[in-house]
């Protein structure tokens, strides 16, 4: 629950301390650990840690601009699978990227999910630089870095949202 409780969106990171790829291993088994229909695991990732490559998604996407100064970046890019119904491989994504948010706050690092899908124009930019296939849907970059940066606590629990039947 700390994890849970402790995870923010972060928007600046100290550019001079660099996630490492065993981080970066780590946080994507937290990916592949999260559940998917049937099983299927639809996903795929791209790990980015190219400081000429960060500044390419932020020249791509405007709101990815967190990874000016971010030291690593995750794509979680979808394969769409036949043999589950429509829809449900985006919920498998958004899955798995919670699994990385979580998992960074336990490795001291801080994360911001900035979508991409649906957007048609991000979809394609970020499908033209890194040569996602068309039956992929590149679904989100997760800058990922050393927080420079300490944001409040933005949720908290509201019985009011729950509807109990006993």
């Amino acid at each position: 629950m700390n994890e849970i409780k402790n995870r923010r969106s972060i928007r600046k990171y100290n550019p001079n301390k660099k996630v490492t790829k065993e981080q970066l291993n780590e946080l994507l088994e937290a990916a592949m650990l999260a559940p998917s229909a049937c099983n299927t695991r639809p996903w795929e990732f791209i790990a980015v840690t190219s400081r000429e490559v960060l500044d390419d998604i932020v020249r791509v996407h405007p709101y990815a601009q967190m990874c000016k100064t971010a030291t690593a970046a995750i794509i979680v890019v979808i394969v769409p699978r036949n043999d589950i119904p429509e829809g449900f491989s985006i919920q498998d994504g958004a899955a798995a990227t919670e699994n990385i948010l979580i998992k960074a706050v336990s490795l001291g690092l801080g994360t911001c999910w900035c979508g991409v899908s649906p957007n048609e124009e991000l979809m394609a930019s970020i499908r033209k630089l890194f040569k996602i296939a068309d039956n992929k849907i590149p679904f989100n970059v997760i800058a990922v870095g050393y927080p420079d940066e300490s944001p409040d606590a933005r949720g908290s629990f509201e019985e009011a949202k729950v509807t109990y039947y006993e």
